[in-house]
């Protein structure tokens, strides 16, 4: 098991390019399975989930090659149906939450599929009963072998229908979108997600031959087609990677220009960061980030204490509400970090609280931190990554900190940032890995 140590105390300076999302990538690495033709995907992250992907595509028959740093394409014309069957997928499927994303092009372009249960971060429930419901709805038949601890999936046919489904889920709906493009009629998905990785997907499903109308609003309309072709695509910035940069720049009192973010496609990311008293600007594609000794968190308009909390989208991301909260223990004032969506994805606060941070933990979803305002730095710690975003979030924590903290379990933030203490290291950080 590798770790970090991290030097704290060392202001950022320069440059830093966000890395392709890993949130859209995923669904489009499996999206390429809806045809036999090739289909080259750019600005691929290296990083632990999507390679294991990757790797998982090989394993079942496609033909993957790389074409450069960041372009792979993919050309799935025969796959061994047999190896989808076997125990050893079953395996990887488990260890590896994108692999639910390929029920949806199984089941539409060869009528059957098998999943083990799909690991991930360990941040409470995530059901799949949004795409087990959505894709019962078009006409598939799912059944549960409690020997194997894997469902199987058959269809003799998927029929579009209407559906309005339990919960706005960003993976549930792109599972459901990828089995509708064949099937026969048309769907329509009502309370759809539509988080900009999702208009994504539905963009290139288009220009593969898919007829989706309604993208970027929760109502999707999606008439059935015989077959899709071959395409291009270019994965979006991380906006989990942009906020986490900002949040870098504030807790260490850094000036930090992060280029090419798409701002178009960060939503209500950058107003959150300057309700907690963050000054950011947009310079064309870009952001920059101004060295600041003190930032406050602002208040309601009735003078209330400020509350930010996730939401769908157009809200804001629980992606990163780990984030903003680390960088709320140094910010003047109060605010209540309400995480909604997942109940232990809070439970890293009490790393936070052993290096000096003023938080109360209400409760699994919510926490109220009072900010040190730089009067107080933080303490060097020895931690524990319990998933990717707290991973981030100890990690800037410890690189404002006084001392050297230690960060064990660092594969978890492999999992999502690609080669992070490199890239780090470059704009002034002191971080080893071991």
């Amino acid at each position: 098991m590798a770790s970090f140590v991290i030097e704290g105390g060392h202001r950022l300076s320069g440059e830093i390019h966000p890395q392709g999302a890993k949130n859209e990538v995923l669904q489009i690495i499996c999206a390429t399975l809806l045809t036999a033709e090739e289909v080259t995907v750019h600005n691929i992250p290296d990083i632990l989930d999507v390679n294991n992907l990757i790797q998982l595509m090989r394993d079942m028959g496609v033909t993957v090659s790389r074409k450069g740093l960041d372009t792979y394409c993919f050309k799935a014309e025969k796959l061994d149906l047999s190896y989808l069957e076997s125990d050893e997928f079953l395996k990887k499927c488990s260890s590896l939450r994108g692999s639910v994303m390929l029920i949806g092009p199984m089941v539409a372009r060869f009528h059957k599929a098998m999943i083990s249960k799909p690991g991930g971060d360990k941040i409470g429930r995530r059901r799949l009963d949004t795409h087990f419901i959505g894709i019962q709805n078009l006409g598939a038949d799912f059944s549960y072998n409690a020997e194997r601890e894997a469902y199987e999936i058959s269809a003799c046919e998927l029929k579009g229908t209407y559906m309005l489904l339990d919960e706005a889920s960003v993976t549930g709906t792109a599972n459901i979108v990828m089995a509708a493009v064949l099937a026969k009629g048309t769907t329509t998905i009502y309370n759809a997600a539509c988080e900009p990785y999702l208009q994504q997907l539905c963009k290139m499903l288009n220009r593969m031959g898919a007829k989706i109308q309604g993208i970027a609003s929760n109502l999707l309309t999606i008439e059935g087609v015989d077959e899709l072709h071959g395409t291009e695509h270019t994965i979006l910035p991380d906006m989990i990677e942009v906020g986490s940069f900002i949040g870098m720049a504030a807790m260490t009192q850094s000036e930090l220009t992060i280029k090419n973010v798409s701002y178009e496609n960060l939503g209500i990311i950058p107003e959150s960061f300057r309700r907690l008293g963050v000054k950011l600007e947009q310079r064309g594609d870009d952001i920059y980030v101004p060295a600041q000794e003190t930032y406050q968190i602002e208040s309601f308009i009735d003078g209330s204490i400020m509350t930010i909390a996730d939401a769908p989208w157009p809200g804001l991301t629980p992606d990163l509400l780990s984030v903003m909260l680390v960088v709320a223990t140094q910010a003047k004032g109060s605010v209540l970090i309400h995480q909604k969506m997942f109940e232990s994805r809070l439970f890293f606060v009490d790393k936070l609280i052993d290096m000096g941070a003023q938080i109360i933990l209400c409760d699994p979803h919510r926490a109220v931190v009072i900010g040190h305002n730089h009067a107080m730095r933080l303490r060097g710690g020895n931690m524990t990554s319990p998933d990717i975003r707290a991973g981030i979030a100890l990690l800037i924590a410890a690189m404002s900190a006084e001392g050297s903290s230690r960060i064990h379990n660092i594969e978890q933030i492999d999992r999502g940032y690609q080669d992070i203490e490199r890239r780090l290291n470059a704009i002034g950080a002191r971080i080893t890995r071991i």
